[in-house]
């Protein structure tokens, strides 16, 4: 049974000016509606995409299970060309197929090359990018990367948290998205930036007992909606019909704060890495004493994060 939903914001013609001044300041999730996204909103049909994008190699993900996780990698990478690739996921049953007929597929564009270059529509797809218009609602030395991303309908990603902010814009087709804030993260079970709770809408209890302690946000995005998620928040997507979307995440931080080799945008800044491994220092040191005091000097380590670190700015 899932938890009851917190509201999303969903605002109506907001500019520049307004998002920058009213909006990015709470650090809250908000649908953003009527915004001038270009032609993309009607032109990106199956045949437009097949036609415009040609038969460019594109490495997808496959999946027999609705609900794809990262962490058991239940689904395998495959390359198809791209004008292939996007009639398959446009489809529910499969004439041609990799592991089953009703199998989903998920692109997530890459650079060129992934582990130098990063995604960005105007290199990869420079045909398409002509076709949408990216509001412009940050400093153009912030930007990061526009990725480009295609979901058969049904199809549910892991819920994760990105270390930059991000608006996903929905081009084609509908999703639902599931948020959880920053502070409710001792509740996701977390491994690395990725929970370890696939389903949920059902979570099983037994296994995770403290999710229901956090507190869902939920949301639906329809063609031309765009919705801002603050950097650390958790989401997860759920494609309700196969659609067509472009993430733009771009820098919250200052850019030395940010890993050089970090070509996704998920690895944590340089400084919390550090602190992580001087606290893995730390408890690795606590290994030395018996239960009884490494259990006492703990919970005092735990007091002094809480009383130096923690924040009451915020909700």
């Amino acid at each position: 049974m899932a938890q009851p939903a917190g509201p999303v914001a969903r605002l109506s013609g907001i500019s520049r000016e307004r998002f920058r001044q009213d909006i990015y300041p709470l650090r809250k999730p908000a649908v953003l509606k009527g915004i001038d996204l270009g032609t993309c909103t009607t032109k990106w049909t199956v045949d437009y995409l097949s036609q415009t994008a040609g038969s460019k190699e594109v490495k997808i993900h496959v999946s027999t299970v609705p609900q794809m996780d990262f962490l058991s990698k239940n689904f395998v990478y495959r390359t198809l060309p791209f004008d292939v690739f996007v009639r398959r996921a446009a489809e529910v049953k499969h004439n041609e197929y990799f592991i089953s007929e009703d199998e989903k597929y998920y692109l997530r564009s890459l650079g060129e090359d992934p582990r130098k270059d990063i995604a960005d529509i105007r290199k990869q797809f420079p045909s398409l990018a002509e076709d949408i218009q990216i509001p412009e609602y940050f400093e153009k030395e912030q930007f990061f990367s526009s990725v480009f991303r295609i979901s058969s309908a049904g199809l549910q990603l892991w819920t994760h948290y990105d270390i930059m902010d991000n608006f996903l814009i929905q081009i084609t087709g509908k999703k639902r998205v599931i948020l959880y804030n920053p502070r409710d993260a001792p509740y996701l079970y977390l491994a690395g930036t990725k929970s370890e709770v696939l389903n949920v809408d059902n979570p099983d209890l037994e296994k995770y007992p403290l999710f229901m302690k956090a507190r869902r946000y939920e949301c639906s995005l329809e063609a031309g909606d765009v919705l801002f998620i603050p950097a650390l928040w958790f989401h997860n997507v759920i494609s309700e019909e196969f659609g067509v979307g472009v993430n733009v995440f771009w820098k919250h931080l200052p850019s030395e704060c940010y890993d050089k080799t970090d070509t996704y945008g998920n690895k944590d800044p340089t400084a919390a890495s550090r602190a992580v491994q001087v606290l893995d220092r730390a408890l690795k040191t606590l290994e030395e004493l018996p239960e009884e005091y490494r259990d006492f000097y703990a919970r005092r380590m735990v007091l002094r994060i809480q009383e130096k670190a923690y924040s009451t700015n915020y909700e």
